[in-house]
């Protein structure tokens, strides 16, 4: 119903209802901005955005604003120097080699800090332990994980077809990658055995906390500063030695740092291919043959087997905000946290879902059933057996026992300058696969420059 303005209605009121009526309604209040500095990019910044375009839909209060600052170490620097600036975002991405950097910094507001002071509760212990071991000091966790990963094992399935070999059986020790890398060879199903990405990570800290071996002294550095690395050792000799013999014959062929040899096993060049869990995604959408996923390679005996490391990055709230912005940022936190968030950023990206609850849900929809490459970086990081238990394909509902335990080497890497020790790894890596130095050699200038940047670290952080 139309309502009409009586003629005997007073002058005031009248002015009021025209006033109303070319004014129109009041504008609503801003959202509070919360600022989100990150290091994603094509598919993976997409779904970043797109986290962050849910949570503002969500509620009424606060914005979210990502804004891509570049390579992970470009954006650790960048919320440095801004925090001293004071002029920084309420949260920054940073990958797991700045954990140390972080925790030392000054600039951080940790967590489970800010979730306690907001009354916002957390099952903390409802987090994969892992995940929470990696980013937690004193039994608390200092920042939020978000991209979780760990490096597995790619193969073409359709190269080792025409070479002969079983696409459904990948190889399982280090033996095994090279006999099947010159199978592939030999038949002409692909130009190279296989390759690896994030040579560090992948090759020198994965390897050894996969084959229980120290990484560094103080139990990789969560015992404190005063650190030294033992990859000179023998099985870093070991390996390193091996992969340089193979890049000689032409077995393994070396692509470069961080992702740059992804298109060789993209390309169907190389066979196989060790590389982030977080590929997967891409990989689906973007590989032309038929693949799949295995755990690492093994060495064997005398070597145990533990589990692979997390790698990835977590969310860190820096200090310096009113608290009414901290609301906001805790709340996003939250959001993230939540089980059909973090399903939804599994199933769309890859990376790992960090909750239990999360996880129990994917297994009782079938997720890892219909998507078994997906379960490969679970069961690898938690010891669980390398394919589908009979309780994930709807058989007996028996909680699922791990075959494997973490250990004191295999929990993770705590070092400081860690940004700047790998890329110390990773040229002396060079050097060997172009056969500038042995493994030996190279090995031990690795461990000589690194030790260097760790006494310099433990000297400006001394508590």
């Amino acid at each position: 119903m139309r309502r009409r303005l009586s003629p005997f209605a007073p002058p005031l009121a009248a002015l009021a209802l025209l006033s109303a009526t070319l004014l129109g309604p009041a504008p609503a209040l801003a959202k509070t901005e919360i600022h989100f500095w990150h290091a994603m990019t094509g598919q993976l910044g997409e779904a970043v955005t797109e986290l962050a375009k849910q949570f503002n839909q969500s509620q009424g209060e606060y914005e979210v604003k990502p804004l891509r600052k570049g390579s992970y170490p470009e954006t650790l620097t960048a919320a440095i120097a801004a925090y001293r600036q004071k002029s920084h975002p309420h949260i920054v991405q940073v990958f797991e080699v700045g954990t140390q950097t972080m925790l030392l910094s000054g600039a951080v507001h940790p967590v489970y800090q800010l979730m306690k002071e907001q009354e916002i509760p957390v099952d903390w212990k409802g987090f994969i332990a892992p995940v929470v071991g990696y980013y937690s000091k004193d039994g608390n966790l200092y920042s939020m994980p978000f991209n979780s990963s760990t490096p597995i094992f790619y193969y073409n399935k359709d190269a080792f077809q025409k070479a002969g070999l079983d696409p459904n059986k990948p190889p399982v020790t280090w033996t095994q990658v090279e006999e099947y890398s010159r199978k592939i060879i030999k038949a002409g199903a692909a130009k190279c055995g296989f390759s690896t990405g994030w040579p560090s990570w992948t090759m020198v800290e994965n390897m050894h906390a996969w084959h229980d071996q120290p990484f560094a002294t103080k139990r990789n550095g969560f015992d404190g500063l005063d650190v030294e690395l033992l990859i000179n050792k023998e099985f870093g000799v070991k390996h390193i030695g091996q992969l340089a013999a193979w890049q000689k014959e032409g077995v393994y062929s070396y692509g470069g740092r961080a992702g740059a040899a992804d298109p060789k096993f993209v390309n169907g060049d190389c066979s196989m291919y060790i590389q982030s869990s977080a590929l997967i995604g891409g990989f689906t959408r973007g590989v032309n043959f038929q693949w799949g996923t295995a755990p690492l390679p093994h060495w064997g005996a005398p070597y145990k087997k533990a589990t692979s490391i997390i790698g990835g990055a977590t969310l860190w709230v820096l200090k310096g905000k009113p608290a009414a912005e901290n609301r906001g940022t805790a709340q996003f936190l939250k959001f993230i946290a939540d089980t059909p968030q973090q399903m939804w950023w599994h199933v769309n990206t890859g990376y790992l879902a960090i909750s239990n609850t999360a996880v129990k849900n994917l297994e009782e929809g079938y997720h890892f059933v219909r998507n078994p490459n997906q379960y490969t970086a679970f069961a690898q990081l938690t010891g669980l057996p390398p394919t589908l238990p009979p309780a994930l394909r709807g058989g007996k509902p028996a909680p699922v026992k791990p075959e494997r335990v973490a250990t004191p080497n295999s929990q993770g890497l705590r070092l400081g300058n860690f940004v700047q020790i790998r890329d110390v790894i990773e040229a002396e890596m060079e050097n060997i696969f172009a056969g500038k130095k042995s493994a030996k050699q190279g090995l031990d200038d690795a461990v000589a420059k690194s030790n260097q940047m760790l006494k310099e670290f433990a000297a400006a952080n001394k508590q």
